[in-house]
């Protein structure tokens, strides 16, 4: 059929109906139980665009892309998937736009709000996130910040649940930055009842709040949460091994001296071989290989990041549905 059944119409009422008009800020902002019906949505989403069936859900939309930073993943998988989707992606760049020149957050949410449909944003701040979300009328999504990077771990559990066909009772071994992609892993992952493991420098460890969050969610599950500064604890009897660059955008002025701290922090064979034969790595892209990762891992049997950065695209597109939809 040209568009969905009326099965898969009545199912999607029934979820849109709870979820739209929310925003999607952080994974706090959704429930164990919320994420694991989202992931299904993507799943049935991907299938149907594999088999060729067209999913008009958005038909008359329009989605405003607000970039301070550089993309590429983030980029094409909502401006491909808001077309797969009926819609119409709208790219702006904060440089081409009146933010460049001074213009409040808080006006420009009112203004796109009256012109738009939903606004994805990635920037830096995640309180520019937020301030844009409490003027907008309009369904708010975090492309990712220096807080949190909601949407690429969406995909990651996505893609662990194809690999492994659960996610409950999985250990997920984090090693790395404490950084925006560690703390919505751990969010995420300690939701969804998975066993939370993540490995930093000492004076790099993830924000407090985030831990704190974590902990309360394992504790829910009966699961644990682990924070070390050895990443042979973190990894040791993990199904799935995380890492991430070690310097990120905007952090270039540090990036020799990182090199330094997290070399020990490398993911490598030997590192690996204390996880569970079938493991499988992720990194969110792109990869630095000789740093935070080698060759053999990133480049091996074990990993799925190209599997990972496709299931933006799917993610995302579940995202919209429900916001949008």
């Amino acid at each position: 059929m040209e568009l969905y059944d009326f099965a898969f119409a009545e199912k999607l009422e029934k979820m849109i109906a709870s979820y739209r008009g929310r925003d999607f800020l952080s994974m706090n902002d959704l429930t164990g139980e919320e994420i694991e019906e989202v992931l299904d949505l993507a799943s049935e989403l991907k299938i149907r665009q594999k088999k060729g069936i067209s999913t008009p859900i958005l038909k008359g939309k329009t989605l405003a892309m607000i970039f301070s930073k550089n993309s590429t993943r983030t980029r094409v998988s909502f401006e491909v998937g808001m077309v797969q989707l009926g819609g119409y992606p709208l790219f702006i760049t904060a440089t081409d736009s009146q933010l460049s020149r001074g213009e409040p957050i808080a006006d420009t949410a009112r203004v796109l709000s009256r012109m738009v449909d939903g606004i994805m944003i990635r920037t830096y701040s995640h309180s520019e996130v937020e301030e844009l979300a409490h003027y907008a009328d309009v369904p708010v999504i975090n492309g990712l910040t220096d807080y949190e990077h909601p949407c690429q771990i969406m995909a990651d559990l996505l893609t662990i649940k194809e690999h492994k066909g659960q996610l409950r009772g999985l250990k997920v071994a984090w090693v790395g930055d404490g950084n925006n992609v560690c703390h919505s892993l751990m969010i995420g992952a300690a939701k969804v009842g998975m066993e939370v493991a993540v490995a930093t420098p000492p004076g790099y460890e993830p924000d407090q709040k985030v831990s704190l969050i974590a902990q309360k969610e394992t504790s829910r599950w009966g699961t644990k949460l682990l924070l070390t500064h050895d990443p042979v604890e973190a990894v040791t009897g993990a199904d799935v091994v995380v890492t991430d660059v070690w310097a990120s955008m905007g952090q270039e002025a540090e990036s020799a001296e990182r090199v330094k701290v997290f070399q020990p922090y490398q993911v490598n064979g030997e590192l690996v071989s204390h996880a569970k034969q079938d493991f499988i790595f992720l990194h969110c892209l792109p990869a630095h290989r000789g740093e935070e990762v080698t060759p053999e891992v990133i480049d091996g049997e074990h990993s799925v990041v190209f599997a990972e950065a496709e299931n933006r695209l799917h993610a995302q597109k579940a995202i919209l549905t429900l916001l949008l939809g």
